[in-house]
C-alpha cells in the first residue's frame, strides 16, 4: 500500500529580493510540515508551480492544471500536480510590479490558454497574482489528482460547506494498494474508491503489472502532433541517447509527449535528465553534455536556437528539427519500413481503402485510448523483435549472493547479422540496455507482457511479416493487454466529483484563499498514522518464476553471403582437407588447400575448421609433425584473417582453446605451440574479446558447479552449444535463486565461497592464455606489438574500474624491480602486465572477487608473464634451427645487352592490383597473381619474375616489368602475403608505361634490404646528370677507347657549343667563331642556372657582322662547315623536299622564292629551342630577325615549318606573345626614332614580319589584301554561307572571339556534323584572310588587328601542361588502378576515364588540328602561337602536317616529322620526362604521348592512309620515356650539340655497336621482321584526313590498358624473343606428338605473337621453306612489294579484281575519307572491316580525282561495288549551286541500297561529285524558279529537298520527270 499525495503546498505569488520587476513564488502553507521519513519535501517547488515566470496579469484568467516532474537524487520521480488561479493582487503586490507596467500588458496567460474577455471584476487598474495549488506523490494518478485540487478550488470558489482542512486531511491520509491488480484476491483488493469528505466519490484503479508504463493517451496524441516519421526520429535518438527538445506553449502537452516517448521506449528505461517542463530560471540546463529530454515553454523558442546539438520537436507546428551535426541512426531494414507501415496502418486505416473503387462502409476507427495502446504494441513487436534470444547471449557470472549478468554483445550483433548496424551498435551501448540487462536479465523474477511476447510470439511475428492484416490483429491483441493493464475494471470506474460553475473564476471572490489550520491537519494525518501502525504491514506479494528464454536466435534479414555461400560441397572439402592432414597425406591436402583458403572467407567453413579440429584435440593436447602443424597454423591464420576486433560470429573463441592445444617438438623438452603462430591479429588486443571470452568460461563452470554429476561434463567443449534437453545456465541459476531463502547460513556462505574461488581460478587460467597470444615469439618484435591496435592505445586510457590503480602501481613496480636486463623486452612485458593487470581488475570488480584475491592476482601476473617469456625464448631458439620450407628457385631475368643488375633478387609477392586480369576474375583465365618470385633492379628497368602460387595454375612464369626511367610514384604500404596470411611491409610502383607493382616483401628480406631496393630505385629514377641516364651508360661499356667526359659546368656555355660545333665539322679550320659583344637572351624556363654562372655565356651578336647575315654575301670556312652539319639535319631535308629553300654556295637562290632558309640561329643565340637553320619569308633580313623574336616568348618568333603543295599556304609556329608589360623590357639594339615607345617599335616589327609573311604567299603577292576582301560586302558575311555563323560583323575580332568560343565549347566551325566530323570544306571559300592567328585567349591581346584585314585572330581556350600531367593521372589511376574497385564492371572504369578527362584533351586537340588543316586547304596560311611554342604548339603542327601530308604518314616521313617539330624545335623531353633530380619536382606530363594517342585515334579512323603499325605508336610511346636510346633525351638541340650527341653518329664507328638511335633501331628491326608494318597500306596520293574528333567516336588506346605477363611488355624485342616454346610433348610410344594445339590466355600471353595475322604467318612460313630449301631467305619487304606488284597487273584487264585477289580497290571516295575501321579478329587470320555505321553526308571533295583510281589496292574483294548495282534511279536535273552559284544540268543517282542521292557532271562521268545523305533529309516540297533558273521549263517542275543542313533547289526537264523524282526520293524515304 502506498500515499496517494505526499504532501499539500499552496504556493503565491511574492516579491523579488532583488527588486526587479518579476516576482517569485513563496510557499504560504505546506503539510504536512514534517518531511515523511521515506520522502523527504523535494526542493524547488516555488519554480516548477510557474514555469515561465511569476507576473501579475491585468485580468483574472481562467485555472490551470498541469503536472510536473522532479527526479530525486534516487532516481525517484515526484509528480507534481499544480493548479494555478488568480487572485487581486494586494497592495504590497502591485507596488512589485509598478515599475513593470510596460512589459506587464503584453506579458503572455500563463499555461498557454487562450486570453478570455478581460473581467469585470474589479476596478480599471486592477492587478492579479496567480495562486498554485500543488499536490506532490509518487503515485503517477493525473486524473485524481486533477479531480482533488479542482475539488478544493471548487469548495474555495463556490463556498461550500465544507471544511478546507478536512478535505486536505483526508486527501494526505489517503492509502491505495500497489500495482499488481491481478495478484489480488477481489476486485475491492485492486480498485480502491476514495472520498475526501465533500460528497466525493473517486475510483483509483491500480494497473496490473507495476513494470508496464502507464500512457493514458500521450502517445496517440504524440504522434498525432508529429506525425509518424518524425515519432520514429525522435524514438530512435532518445535510445542512441540525443537529446531531445519538445516545444509546446502547453504545459499539459509538454507533460504528455515526454511522458509519451518514455511509454515508447519500454522494456528499455531512460536513465538521464527527464524534465517534462523546465522553469524559464533553468534554462542553462539545455546546454549540458549528457543527453535528456526536456520540455519548455514556446514562448522561449528563441533561447534555444544556439543549441547545436540538441533535436528539437515543435509539438505546435508539427516539426522535428535535427542539426547538421547530428545523425540519428535509423532502425535497421527490414524493421525499419515494417514499423513505419504497421504505425500507418493504425493511424490511418482508411489509406488501404482509398483507392477501392468500391469502399466498404467506413468502420468506426478505435478511440483515442485504444489507439494510444495500438501504438505502443506496434513498438513493443519491434522491441521483440530487435532483442529476440538476448537471453542466449546472458552470461551468468554470479548466481549468489546477487545475480551477475554479462551481455555478450558481439555475439548477439554476429548472430543477428547486425554488424554493421550503427543503430543497435549504439542501443546496446547505452545505458537504457545496461538497466535493461541487469533489471531483466535476472533468471528468477516476476514477468511481464514483454517476456511473453520476446520468448514465445518471435515465430508468429515472423510467419506474419507478409500478411498485414494478421499483423495488425496481434497488434490489436496486444493493445487489448495493454489497456487492461491500465483500466483492469472499466465497468467500476465512476467518478463524483464537483467542479466550480461556469466562468465562477470572472465572478469577484468573497475573499482571497483562506490559510488553513495547520493542526487540524496535522491531527488527522496523525491519526490516520496511528491507525495504519496498528495494521500489518502490506507485503507486496511478487508471483516470481523462471524466465523463459526463448527460440534461439536468428538472423533480422536472411542476407546470402554473396560470392562465398557456404554450400554442403565448400564444407566437406574443409573436413576432407584437415583429414587428409592429420592422415598425414599431404600431397591430397596440398591440392585441397587453396579451395579451403577460399571456403574459409564464409562463416560456416570457418566454424565447420573449428569444430574439425576440436575432434582431432584428446586431452587438451594434439601433438604434430612439422608439415602438420604449418597447415593447421595456416588454416587458423586464414581463419583469423578476417576475424573483427569484436569476433562476433566466435570463430576466435572457438580457436581459442585450440591455440594452446596444437603443438610440435622442436627438441627434447622444447614444445612450440601454435599459439605462437597466430599472434599477428587484431582480436587478440581487444579487451572486449577477453571479457567476454572469460565471462562465457565463467559461466560454463558455475553452471558445472550446480550441476548433478551426472549431468556434469567438461567444460573446455564450450563452444558447443548445449543440447536442449539440457539445462541453460539461466535455468540453473534460475532453480538456485529459487533456493536460495531456504538454505541455511552457513550453506549460502559455501556457495558464495565456491563462486568466488571458481572466478578466481578462471582469472588465473585467463592471465596464462592472455599471455600466450600477447607476447611475441621473439622478443625483439615488440615493434610489432607496439603497431597492433589495442595494447598501445590502452596504455594511455585505462579501462580499469579500480580507482586506486592497483595494477599501475603493481606493474610500475614489476618494471623497476623484474630484474630484466633488456630494455626492449622489458617494455613488451611491461605492455602485456599492464594489459593483463588492467583486464583482471575489471573482470575481478565485475564478478565481485575478494579484494585479497585481486591482490594476489597482481602479484601473480609478472611472474606468469616472466616465465612465459623465459619459455618462449627457447622455442624461438629451437625454431630457427629449423629448415627451412623449401622456397621456390628465384628465376633471373634475361637482360639486354650492355644491362646490368644494380640489385639482384629480393624474395617479394607480386600481388594482385585494382585489374581483373591476371586474377582470374570475371575477364576468365587462371588466377596468375598473386605470384611468388623476385624482384630485380638493373640499370634500366625494375623486374619481377616469379610463379603463381595458386599451384592449380600450373608452372607458369610471371614476367612484370617497366624502364626504371618511367616510375611515377612510389610508395610503401603494408600487406597481408598470399601464402603465410602474415603482414608484411610492401611497396606500390607504378610507371608510366602503365605497369603496376605491387609488392609484398618476403620474410627474409629485411627492411634495411627493402630501403636500400627503395634509395637504389630512386637514385637511378633520378641521375644527377643526363650522362648517367642507361642510354649513355649503355653505350660507354661498349666503346672503351672513347675518353671519360669531365664533368661540365652546371651552365652550359656558348663557347662550349661553338667550339664542338666546329670540332663536330671535321675541325678544318682553325678559328672558332666567337665575337665579343655580349648578348644575354631570357633563358627559358627551369633551366635552373643560378645567375652567376650566367655570365660565361658569349653570345653572338649578329648585328656586328652584318656581312655574314646578307644573304648574298658567301659564308666564311669555319661557319661553312657548321652549316655543313645543321643541313644534314631531318628539318633542312624536309624543307627541301617541301620546296621552301636550298642551301647553294651563296646561301640564296633568286629573288622569286618567297622564302628563304635563313642560318641567323645557327649558334643558337636569337633562340636556343629552335634549331639553328630557319625558314623566314625572303624580304625579312636576318637582322632584324633579332628584334621580331622579343616579341614571343621564349623568343620562338614565327617561322615556316611546313607548306601545302597544293593550296601552297605556309603553317607557321612560335612561341605566344610576350604581355605587354614584358615586352618594354627589352631594350632594343637600334634605338627607335624619337617619340615612338619601345614596345611600339617592338609591335611595329612584328607586323612587318607577318606581312612580310602574308606578301610572300603567292596569291597574295600581287594583289594588296583589301582588293582581293573588297568583292564581299558585309552582307554576303553575316547572310550566307559557314562563316555566317561564326562571323561577327567587325573583322578582325569577330572571328577569333566566335572560333574560339566555339572550339572551347567543344563545337566545330559551321554546323557540326555527326561524331564531330570537319563541316563541308567548301566553307571557307566565300571570304578568308591570308593569315589566321590561332593564339591563346590571354595572349592575343598584344597584337593589334591588321590595318589592310590580311590576318585574323583566332583566340582558342586550351589546356596547359599542368592540366596534361593531372589528367595523365588519373588516366593511369583508371586503367592501372591500385586496389580493387568499390564497383566491380566496366562502368566504374568509364567513369573514372571519363573523370580523367584525358579523352577531352584528345578531342580538343584534333578538332583544333583539324580546323587549322581546313583553312590550310582553302589556301590560308596558319601561324600556330600557343603557350610557349613548345609543347601544344608541337602537338598541334605535328597533327596538321601528318593530316594534311600523306608523306608523313610513312615511316620514312613520320620519323623526319618527330625529328623536325619535336626535337630540332625543342619540345623538352628531359624536362616533361623529369629525367633528372633536378627535374624530379616538376613531375611527368605526357605531352609526346598525347600526340601518339591523337595519331592513334587517326589511325583507327584511317587504317588504309598509314605505312606504319598502331605497334610502331606504341614503340615510341613505350621507349620515348624508357631512356633505353638517346633519341629522346635533353630539351633541345643546342643541348645535344653541347653534350656531344648530335652529330657523334658520322665516320666514328668501328664495326656493330649498340643502338643509341631510336630510328637506327626501328631501321634494324624492320628489316628483320614486319613488326612496324601495317599491311593495309593503300594510300591516297592527295588524301587529307579529316577525322571525327568527338569523344564519342574515340577509343581508349590499348597500350594502357594490354600487358603480357608471360614475357613483360613486348616492346624491347630482343627480349621477347628469347624465351623458348615448350616442347610438343611425346607420346609415350613413341608416335607423333598429341596435339599442336596450345592455350592462349588473355593477359598473360601475347596474342598477336601466339596467334601471328595471315599475312605475318604466310611471311613466316615463306623463310621457313626458303630455308629448308637451302636458299638465302629473301627480306620480308621483297616479298610482300611483289606480291602487291603482282595484284595490280592481275586486276587490270577489266578494272577489276577477281575475287582471288588479295586487295582490290572500288570503294567510293567519301567512305573512306570517312573512317574505315580495321577491327583485329579476336581469333582465326581473317581480318574484318567494318564500314563506319554513322556517317555523314559531306563527301570530302580533296583528293577526289583519285577516288575512283583501280589501280590502288582498297578493301577485300567482298565489299567491292559497283556503282551499276546501286543504282536505283537515274536522270539529269537541274541543280542550283550553293550561294552566288549558276544553275547546271547534273546527272543524278538514287541509290536506295545506300540511302543516297549522289550526283556526276554527266551520264558517263566515274566521279561522284557530290553526295546528299537521305538520312538527313527532313522534306521534299514543291519550288519556284530563282534568279538564273532555266527559262523553258513549268514552274511545276521545281522542286525542294529540304535537309538538316541546307535546302537543295532543283529542277526537271518538265513537270511529269519532276513528280517521278518526288514520288523515287519521297518512296525511298517511307522505306526508310
Amino acid at each position: 500500500m502506498a500515499r496517494l499525495a505526499d504532501y499539500f503546498v499552496l504556493v503565491a505569488f511574492g516579491p523579488h529580493p532583488r527588486g526587479s520587476g518579476e516576482g517569485q513564488g513563496q510557499i504560504l502553507q505546506r503539510f504536512p510540515e514534517k518531511d515523511w521519513e521515506d520522502n523527504p519535501f523535494p526542493q524547488g517547488i516555488e519554480l516548477f508551480c510557474q514555469p515561465s515566470g511569476w507576473q501579475l496579469c491585468p485580468e483574472r484568467n481562467p485555472p490551470t492544471f498541469f503536472v510536473a516532474v522532479l527526479t530525486d537524487i534516487n532516481s525517484e520521480r515526484h509528480y507534481c500536480a499544480c493548479l494555478t488561479f488568480w487572485e487581486p493582487a494586494e497592495p504590497t503586490q502591485e507596488a512589485v510590479c509598478s515599475e513593470d507596467a510596460a512589459g506587464r500588458e503584453e506579458e503572455a496567460v500563463e499555461g498557454g490558454s487562450g486570453r478570455l474577455s478581460p473581467g469585470t471584476s474589479g476596478p480599471p487598474g486592477q492587478l492579479f497574482a496567480p495562486k498554485t495549488l500543488v499536490l506532490v506523490s509518487r503515485l503517477d494518478h493525473v486524473e485524481v489528482f486533477r479531480n482533488s485540487l479542482g475539488l478544493i478550488y471548487t469548495i474555495h470558489v463556490e463556498g461550500l460547506n465544507v471544511g478546507l482542512e478536512t478535505v486536505v486531511g483526508n486527501l494526505l491520509t489517503c492509502i491505495i494498494p500497489l500495482a499488481g491488480g491481478s495478484q489480488l484476491d477481489s476486485v475491492e483488493d485492486g480498485v480502491r474508491t476514495i472520498s475526501l469528505g465533500a460528497g466525493d466519490r473517486q475510483v483509483i484503479q491500480t494497473p496490473l503489472t507495476d513494470s508496464l508504463p502507464i500512457s493514458r493517451c500521450s502517445v496517440a496524441l504524440l504522434f498525432r502532433q508529429l506525425g509518424i516519421t518524425n515519432v520514429l526520429s525522435l524514438f530512435c535518438a532518445a535510445l542512441t541517447e540525443h537529446k531531445v527538445l519538445f516545444l509546446s506553449r502547453s504545459y499539459q502537452r509538454l507533460s504528455d509527449a515526454c511522458r509519451g516517448l518514455l511509454a515508447l521506449l519500454f522494456p528499455l528505461r531512460y536513465s538521464f535528465t527527464y524534465v517534462p517542463i523546465l522553469p524559464a530560471q533553468l534554462l542553462e540546463v539545455l546546454s549540458t553534455p549528457t543527453p535528456f529530454i526536456i520540455g519548455v515553454n514556446a514562448a522561449f523558442q528563441a533561447e534555444t536556437q544556439e543549441l547545436l546539438d540538441v533535436i528539437v520537436a515543435d509539438l505546435d507546428g508539427g516539426t522535428v528539427t535535427v542539426p547538421e551535426c547530428v545523425q540519428i541512426p535509423p532502425l535497421p531494414e527490414p524493421l525499419q519500413s515494417q514499423t513505419h507501415s504497421v504505425l500507418s496502418m493504425v493511424l490511418d486505416p482508411e489509406l488501404e481503402l482509398a483507392d477501392l473503387a468500391f469502399p466498404p462502409p467506413t468502420t468506426s476507427s478505435s478511440s483515442l485510448k485504444m489507439q494510444d495502446k495500438e501504438l505502443r504494441a506496434v513498438f513493443l513487436r519491434l522491441f521483440a523483435q530487435l532483442l529476440q534470444g538476448y537471453r542466449w547471449c546472458l552470461h551468468m557470472v554470479r548466481i549468489h549472493p546477487e545475480p551477475v549478468i554479462r551481455f555478450h554483445k558481439a555475439a548477439f550483433l554476429g548472430q543477428r547479422g547486425l554488424v554493421e548496424d550503427d543503430f543497435l551498435m549504439k542501443v546496446l551501448e547505452g545505458m537504457a540496455f545496461a538497466g535493461f540487462v541487469s533489471e531483466r536479465g535476472v533468471p528468477y523474477r516476476p514477468t511481464d507482457l514483454f517476456d511473453e511476447l520476446v520468448a514465445h510470439e518471435v515465430a508468429r511475428m515472423r510467419a506474419d511479416e507478409s500478411h498485414p492484416q494478421r499483423v495488425l490483429r496481434h497488434v490489436k491483441e496486444l493493445a487489448e493487454q495493454l489497456y487492461k493493464n491500465e483500466n483492469p475494471y472499466p465497468a467500476v470506474a465512476m467518478h463524483k466529483v464537483q467542479r466550480p460553475g461556469e466562468a465562477s473564476h470572472l465572478r469577484r471572490a468573497p475573499r482571497p484563499f483562506p490559510r488553513l489550520d495547520e493542526g487540524m491537519v496535522q491531527w488527522i494525518v496523525d491519526q490516520a498514522t496511528a491507525k495504519m501502525q496498528g495494521a500489518p504491514p502490506a507485503v507486496k506479494a511478487e508471483r516470481r518464476t523462471t524466465v523463459p528464454s526463448g527460440p534461439p536466435m536468428t538472423a533480422i534479414l536472411e542476407r546470402s553471403s554473396g560470392l562465398h555461400g557456404n554450400s554442403a560441397r565448400r564444407l566437406e572439402v574443409v573436413r576432407n582437407c584437415i583429414s587428409y592432414v592429420f592422415e598425414g597425406k599431404m600431397l591430397e591436402a596440398k591440392k585441397l588447400l587453396p579451395a579451403v583458403l577460399r571456403a574459409l572467407k564464409g562463416r560456416a567453413a570457418r566454424g565447420c575448421l573449428a569444430q574439425e579440429l576440436h575432434l582431432h584435440v584428446q586431452q587438451n593436447r594434439a601433438v604434430l609433425d612439422d608439415q602438420q602443424f604449418e597447415f593447421v597454423v595456416r588454416m587458423m591464420n586464414c581463419c583469423l584473417q578476417d576475424c573483427t576486433s569484436l569476433d562476433e560470429h566466435g570463430i576466435a573463441a572457438s580457436l581459442l582453446p585450440l591455440v594452446t592445444a596444437f603443438c610440435r617438438k622442436l627438441s627434447p623438452g622444447v614444445t612450440q605451440f601454435a599459439y605462437s603462430c597466430v599472434q599477428e591479429h587484431v582480436v587478440w588486443s581487444t579487451p572486449q574479446f577477453w571479457e567476454a571470452m572469460f565471462y562465457g568460461d565463467v559461466q560454463t563452470h558455475i553452471r558445472a558447479l550446480y550441476l548433478e554429476p551426472a549431468e556434469d561434463r567438461d567444460p573446455s567443449q564450450g563452444w558447443e552449444e548445449p543440447a536442449e534437453e539440457e539445462r541453460s545456465a539461466l535455468d540453473v541459476a534460475s532453480e538456485q535463486r529459487r533456493l536460495w531463502p531456504t538454505l541455511s547460513r552457513e550453506k549460502q556462505q559455501e556457495l558464495v565461497q565456491k563462486e568466488e574461488s571458481t572466478v578466481f581460478s578462471q582469472a588465473i587460467h585467463y592471465a596464462n592464455r592472455m599471455s600466450y597470444l600477447l607476447l611475441p615469439l621473439d622478443s625483439s618484435k615488440s615493434r610489432l606489438l607496439r603497431e597492433r591496435a589495442g595494447l598501445g592505445d590502452l596504455e594511455s586510457a585505462s579501462n580499469s574500474l579500480v580507482t586506486s590503480s592497483m595494477a599501475g602501481s603493481v606493474a610500475e613496480s614489476y618494471d623497476t624491480e623484474s630484474g630484466f636486463e633488456d630494455a626492449e623486452t622489458c617494455d613488451v612485458a611491461g605492455a602485456v602486465v599492464r594489459f593483463i593487470n588492467r583486464f583482471v581488475d575489471k573482470v575481478c570488480t565485475e564478478s565481485g572477487v575478494t579484494s585479497d584475491h585481486l591482490k594476489g592476482l597482481h602479484v601473480m601476473v609478472p611472474d606468469i608473464v616472466q616465465m612465459h617469456i623465459e619459455t618462449l625464448e627457447a622455442v624461438y631458439r629451437e625454431s630457427k634451427r629449423l629448415p627451412p620450407i623449401q622456397k621456390p628457385k628465384l628465376l633471373r631475368p634475361h637482360l639486354l645487352p650492355g644491362e646490368e643488375c644494380v640489385l639482384d633478387g629480393l624474395r617479394v609477392y607480386l600481388l594482385p592490383d585494382g585489374r581483373e586480369e591476371g586474377a582470374g576474375g570475371s575477364g576468365g583465365g587462371p588466377a596468375v597473381l598473386p605470384a611468388e618470385g623476385a624482384v630485380f633492379l638493373t640499370t634500366y628497368r625494375v623486374i619481377f619474375t616469379g610463379m603463381p602460387t595458386d599451384p592449380l595454375v600450373g608452372e607458369q612464369v610471371v614476367v612484370r616489368s617497366f624502364p626504371v626511367a618511367a616510375l611515377t610514384k612510389e610508395k610503401r604500404i603494408s600487406v597481408l602475403t598470399p601464402v603465410e596470411q602474415i603482414t608484411q611491409d610492401g611497396l606500390h610502383l607504378r610507371s608510366c608505361t602503365f605497369q603496376l607493382l605491387k609488392m609484398a616483401f618476403d620474410e627474409e628480406v629485411g627492411s634495411e634490404k627493402a630501403e636500400l631496393f627503395r634509395k637504389q630505385l630512386h637514385k637511378l629514377r633520378y641521375p644527377l646528370d643526363i650522362r648517367s641516364t642507361f642510354a649513355f651508360t649503355l653505350g660507354a661499356g661498349h666503346t672503351p677507347s672513347r675518353p671519360p667526359r669531365a664533368a661540365k659546368d652546371k651552365g652550359p656555355s656558348l663557347r662550349t657549343l661553338s667550339r664542338n660545333l666546329v670540332k663536330n665539322a671535321k675541325r678544318t679550320m682553325g678559328r672558332p667563331h666567337i665575337t665579343r659583344k655580349k648578348y644575354n637572351p631570357p633563358s627559358y624556363e627551369h633551366r635552373g642556372q643560378p645567375p652567376e654562372d650566367q655570365e660565361d655565356e658569349i653570345s653572338v651578336s649578329e648585328e656586328l657582322e652584318p656581312g655574314t647575315l646578307t644573304p648574298t654575301s658567301a659564308l666564311k670556312p669555319s661557319d661553312r662547315m657548321t652549316m655543313s652539319s645543321l643541313v644534314e639535319r631531318a628539318c633542312c631535308r624536309d624543307y627541301q623536299r617541301l620546296g621552301l629553300g636550298t642551301l647553294s654556295s651563296s646561301l640564296s637562290r633568286a629573288k622569286s622564292e618567297p622564302f628563304r632558309i635563313s642560318s641567323v640561329n645557327r649558334m643558337y643565340a636569337i633562340c636556343r629551342s629552335y634549331p639553328g637553320l630557319l625558314i623566314v619569308p625572303q624580304s625579312v633580313q636576318d637582322n632584324a630577325l633579332q628584334r621580331v623574336s622579343r616579341c614571343y616568348r621564349q623568343n620562338r618568333f614565327p617561322v615556316v615549318c611546313w607548306r601545302s603543295g597544293r593550296s601552297r599556304a605556309v603553317l607557321l609556329r612560335s612561341g605566344g606573345l610576350h604581355g605587354k608589360g614584358v615586352v618594354g623590357l627589352f631594350k632594343a639594339q637600334n634605338a627607335p626614332s624619337p617619340g615612338q615607345s619601345q614596345a611600339d617599335s617592338s609591335s611595329l616589327e612584328q607586323e612587318k614580319y607577318l606581312q612580310a609573311v602574308v606578301s610572300s604567299m603567292p596569291r597574295y603577292a600581287d594583289t594588296s589584301g583589301r582588293n582581293t576582301l573588297s568583292g564581299f560586302s558585309s552582307a554576303h558575311m553575316g547572310g550566307h554561307g559557314k562563316w555566317g555563323s561564326v562571323r561577327a560583323s567587325g573583322r578582325s575580332g569577330g572571328l577569333g572571339g566566335d572560333v574560339g568560343s566555339r572550339l572551347a565549347g567543344r563545337d566545330m566551325l559551321g554546323p557540326p556534323q555527326a561524331n564531330g566530323a570537319p563541316p563541308d570544306p567548301g566553307f571557307l571559300r566565300p571570304h578568308r584572310a591570308a593569315l589566321y592567328i590561332i593564339g591563346d585567349k590571354a595572349q592575343l591581346k598584344g597584337v593589334r588587328p591588321d590595318p589592310l584585314q590580311q590576318w585574323e585572330l583566332v583566340p582558342i581556350e586550351v589546356f596547359e601542361a599542368r592540366q596534361v600531367k593531372t589528367s595523365f593521372k588519373k588516366l593511369l589511376k583508371a586503367c592501372v588502378p591500385g586496389c580493387q574497385a568499390l564497383e566491380s564492371g566496366p562502368t566504374s572504369f568509364l567513369r573514372s576515364l571519363e573523370d580523367s578527362e584525358w579523352l577531352t584533351q584528345i578531342h580538343k586537340l584534333l578538332q583544333v588540328s583539324v580546323l587549322v588543316v581546313e583553312l590550310l586547304d582553302s589556301g590560308s596560311s596558319v601561324l600556330v602561337s600557343l603557350e610557349d611554342g613548345w609543347d601544344i604548339t608541337t602537338q598541334v603542327v605535328s597533327l596538321v602536317q601528318l593530316l594534311s601530308d600523306p608523306f608523313y604518314r610513312t615511316l620514312e616521313g613520320f620519323r623526319l616529322l618527330v625529328e623536325k617539330e619535336w626535337l630540332s624545335f625543342g619540345h623538352r623531353f628531359s624536362h616533361r620526362g623529369a629525367h633528372t633530380l633536378a627535374g624530379q619536382s616538376s613531375g611527368f606530363t605526357p605531352v609526346f604521348l598525347q600526340f601518339l594517342d591523337c595519331v592513334h585515334q587517326v589511325h583507327l579512323q584511317f587504317p588504309m592512309e598509314f605505312e606504319f603499325s598502331p605497334f610502331y605508336l606504341k614503340f615510341l610511346g613505350y621507349h620515348h620515356v624508357s631512356r633505353r636510346f638517346r633519341t629522346f633525351l635533353l630539351d633541345s638541340d643546342y643541348e645535344r650539340i653541347e653534350q656531344g650527341l648530335l652529330y657523334e653518329e658520322k665516320g666514328e664507328r668501328k664495326g656493330p655497336q649498340v643502338c643509341r638511335s631510336v630510328w637506327e633501331y626501328v631501321d634494324r628491326l624492320s628489316k628483320r621482321t614486319p613488326v612496324f608494318y601495317n599491311y593495309m597500306y593503300a594510300p591516297e596520293d592527295t588524301e587529307v584526313l579529316r577525322p571525327y574528333s568527338n569523344v564519342s567516336n574515340l577509343k581508349v588506346w590499348d597500350f594502357y590498358t594490354e600487358e603480357t605477363l608471360a614475357q613483360g611488355p613486348p616492346y624491347d624485342w630482343e627480349l621477347a624473343q628469347v624465351s623458348p616454346e615448350p616442347p610438343e610433348e611425346e607420346r609415350p610410344d613413341g608416335g607423333a606428338p598429341q596435339s599442336r594445339r596450345r592455350v592462349v590466355w588473355p593477359c598473360y600471353d601475347s596474342r598477336p605473337r601466339v596467334q601471328p595475322d595471315a599475312i605475318s604467318r604466310l611471311l613466316e612460313e615463306l623463310q621457313r621453306l626458303e630455308t629448308e630449301l637451302g636458299r638465302p631467305p629473301e627480306r620480308w619487304k621483297d616479298s610482300w612489294d611483289r606480291v602487291k606488284a603482282a595484284q595490280r597487273l592481275e586486276g587490270r584487264p577489266d578494272g577489276r579484281g577477281t575475287p582471288s585477289s588479295l586487295l582490290v580497290s572500288s570503294v567510293p571516295h567519301h567512305r573512306r575519307s570517312l573512317g574505315v575501321y580495321l577491327q583485329e579478329g579476336p581469333v582465326g587470320s581473317t581480318l574484318s572491316l567494318s564500314l563506319d555505321s554513322d556517317q555523314s553526308s559531306g563527301s570530302t571533295t580533296s583528293g577526289s580525282r583519285q577516288a575512283a583510281r583501280r589501280s590502288t589496292s582498297t578493301l577485300y574483294s567482298q565489299f567491292q561495288t559497283a556503282e551499276s548495282e546501286n543504282r536505283s534511279y537515274e536522270g539529269t536535273l537541274y541543280k542550283k549551286g550553293a550561294f552566288m552559284k549558276p544553275w547546271k544540268a547534273r546527272w543524278f543517282v538514287l541509290d536506295k541500297t545506300k540511302h543516297q542521292l549522289r550526283y556526276y557532271d554527266h551520264r558517263t562521268d566515274t566521279e561522284c561529285k557530290g553526295v546528299i545523305d537521305l538520312a538527313e533529309v527532313e522534306a521534299v516540297v514543291p519550288g519556284t524558279p530563282t534568279m538564273g533558273a532555266p527559262k523553258t521549263v513549268d514552274e511545276k517542275a521545281f522542286f525542294d529537298v529540304k535537309t538538316t543542313r541546307r535546302v537543295y533547289n532543283f529542277c526537271a526537264q518538265d513537270v511529269l520527270s519532276a513528280q517521278q523524282w518526288v514520288d523515287q526520293i519521297q518512296s525511298c524515304l517511307s522505306d526508310a
